[in-house]
């Protein structure tokens, strides 16, 4: 045939109807005799028809598909989330389908209504989650969701994230304890993120824990040009002077790229004129001299726990909406220990 066999093809060619070859596909020969289910079978392999997956599982009422909505699949952390959800989704028969906001956050209810379009059994979302959030529960059209990494303030729904507080806190402590005393926190802006605002805000009690011996500012960094970084870091630097060891606390990987490649442009020599820690870990923290510090996020566990929690919803449980947070580990290498300035 010149064009794909459908199930049409198949019923005209067997000499039956549209029904009994979707019993036949449904697995309930048992309702055909063996000559017409023997008829129906030389059909198919004559035609070389194959049935849509996708209007099989709609018979059964479920389209074995996943929505998965991402913020920036450009960010690691996306990638990352998104295998290990994919992972605990194929097990359980779900495939998932993606859709990359592009930090468009009016995108967020474009995103959500294509994925409702093609009949997904449910969401994982890692949206923009800003304060003023226009996303509610009536957009899911009843579908199950869970919140990845940043909450929003319009859907009660499950969360799984790093736990934010403790990675600030990992971070800070090992800087104060290696003897560095003034802490910058570098973040992208807050903008209502959630995430962000954690992390800013745990920075801001970790050192106020410490007491007057440790001195913390906190900077948003609301360009990608980093010729406004590079004067940034010179005043602060010269500020701190010599009686307070300065060191850089970054709110996750997109900012350490920045400050890495400000520090190269300063010629400075992380451990020695400055210390480090990152939130996230990415491939090519050990490559940069002498291999950045960094508090790295369980980000395979994030996305499996969000796509278990999923299955957990589409298999019928009926509870309030949970959280689950999950600690950070702190991989320390040459960037947080304090060697003598050259």
């Amino acid at each position: 045939m010149s064009r794909r066999p459908t199930i049409v093809d198949v019923a005209t060619e067997a000499g039956v109807s549209k029904a009994t070859v979707s019993r036949y596909f449904n697995h309930r020969e048992r309702l055909l005799s063996p000559d017409i289910a023997a008829r129906v079978e030389t059909a198919i392999a004559k035609l070389g028809y194959s049935p849509s997956p996708m209007a099989q599982a709609l018979s059964h009422g479920r389209s074995r598909l996943i929505g998965l909505v991402v913020a920036d699949i450009t960010n690691p952390y996306s990638v990352a989330v998104l295998r290990g959800a994919e992972k605990v989704c194929q097990e359980a028969g779900y495939l998932v389908m993606l859709f990359n906001l592009g930090n468009d956050r009016s995108r967020e209810r474009v995103a959500i209504d294509a994925l409702a379009s093609y009949q997904v059994d449910g969401f994982i979302l890692n949206t923009q989650g800003q304060e003023d959030g226009h996303m509610d529960m009536a957009a899911l059209r009843g579908i199950p969701a869970v919140l990845v990494d940043r909450r929003h303030p319009g859907l009660d729904a499950d969360f799984v994230s790093l736990d934010n507080p403790q990675a600030i806190r990992s971070a800070c402590d090992h800087l104060v304890d290696q003897g560095w005393r003034d802490l910058l926190y570098l973040t992208q802006p807050m903008v209502g993120v959630s995430s962000r605002l954690e992390r800013m805000e745990a920075f801001r009690q970790c050192v106020q824990r410490h007491g007057a011996a440790v001195h913390g500012k906190v900077q948003e960094l609301h360009t990608d040009d980093n010729a406004a970084l590079v004067p940034l870091l010179q005043q602060w630097r010269a500020a701190a002077g010599t009686k307070r060891p300065p060191a850089i606390v970054t709110g996750n990987s997109v900012v350490t790229l920045r400050v890495a490649a400000a520090i190269d442009q300063l010629g400075w020599s992380f451990g020695e004129d400055l210390g480090f820690v990152g939130v996230d870990d990415p491939e090519w923290a050990p490559l940069i001299r002498p291999g950045l510090s960094a508090v790295a996020q369980p980000t395979d566990a994030i996305g499996q726990c969000a796509a278990q929690c999923l299955m957990e919803r589409l298999g019928g449980l009926q509870s309030p909406a949970r959280e689950r947070l999950l600690p950070g580990q702190l991989v320390v290498r040459g960037s947080s220990l304090r060697r003598p300035a050259r």
